[in-house]
């Protein structure tokens, strides 16, 4: 399960009066099945205001909270019940072009349980996933593009933290030359124990993951003349060291969801893959080894330009 919710806005107007535009709700959420594979909403599927977040204090761990997202007619949907189990990073921030940022901060170990509905059925699931939060003054093309992705180690433990969770993000403004940032972070039974920066990192691709594996979201995208999707990777390599301690990631996607975005500065629209797949972690910390596999998502952006 992925949902994003945003608010975009308010701006001052272009004619310098001091009245603003209402602020742009937009919520979707996608749904995977491994038999049916993917279904979504459109972007304005029904979601609580406020949402639910990890980030909202007082919020104490292991104290759930509901979370209910539902397309208009009815599915897919979700209805479970959040709870934290880890601390947040530090928040990042990234300045780039003239006068944008983008500002986020991560919290892994999210464990969920609850159900959720597909156009296919009903899923009674526990869960274990990510919470970002985004803030900032950015537009596309500026921005150029952004990979982020997850990892949690796999527990017996219902309400523990996973024993090891592994966040990454790379950002890649357009302007100026040295804006890029991004970094790998690691946590150890839900506490971040080590932050790589971006220039401790190296990525790499290699191949294409099968189009027919890419899906086109949301319902109406494929009526408004969409173009063709970007190549998506088949493998993703990330690799940090900094002194002595390493860590190395690989993620093979087996599927992708392609969400269309409008972009709020160009007529074209912008793509946001995300990439469900095995992921395999090793590495040191501290002279301690340390690996696991486990199953990872991965999200990538980019593709607006100027028309």
């Amino acid at each position: 399960m992925i949902s994003n919710l945003s608010v975009l806005g308010a701006e001052p107007p272009a004619d310098g009066s001091a009245t603003r535009w209402e602020p742009q709700r937009m919520a979707i959420l996608l749904v995977y099945d491994p038999v049916h594979g993917w279904s979504s909403t459109q972007f304005n599927a029904d979601a609580p205001d406020p949402a639910w977040s990890a980030f909202r204090l007082p919020h104490p761990h292991a104290t759930p909270g509901p979370f209910e997202v539902a397309a208009v007619a009815g599915r897919p949907a979700v209805d479970l019940r959040l709870s934290r189990t880890s601390r947040p990073c530090t928040s990042q921030c990234a300045p780039f072009g003239d006068d944008q940022f983008l500002r986020w901060q991560s919290e892994p170990g999210v464990r969920g349980t609850g159900t959720l509905r597909s156009p296919h059925g009903d899923t009674r699931c526990e869960l274990v996933g990510y919470h970002e939060r985004v803030r900032g003054r950015w537009s596309w093309p500026v921005l150029g593009g952004w990979v982020f992705g997850f990892a949690n180690a796999p527990s017996d433990d219902p309400v523990a933290p996973p024993p090891w969770s592994v966040v990454f993000t790379l950002i890649q403004p357009r302007y100026p030359r040295d804006a890029a940032n991004g970094s790998v972070m690691l946590w150890r039974d839900g506490r971040m124990i080590r932050h790589f920066p971006r220039r401790r990192l190296e990525v790499a691709v290699h191949g294409e993951l099968d189009r027919d594996r890419v899906v086109l979201v949301p319902p109406l995208a494929a009526t408004l003349a969409t173009p063709p999707a970007p190549v998506v990777p088949r493998r993703l390599l990330i690799t940090a060291r900094l002194g002595d301690d390493r860590l190395v990631l690989d993620f093979r996607p087996t599927t992708a969801a392609r969400i269309a975005n409008p972009s709020e500065t160009s007529l074209r629209p912008f793509s946001v893959h995300e990439l469900l797949g095995a992921c395999a972690i090793e590495g040191v910390v501290s002279g301690r080894a340390f690996g696991f596999e486990t199953h990872g998502i991965v999200e990538f952006a980019g593709d607006a330009h100027d028309d």
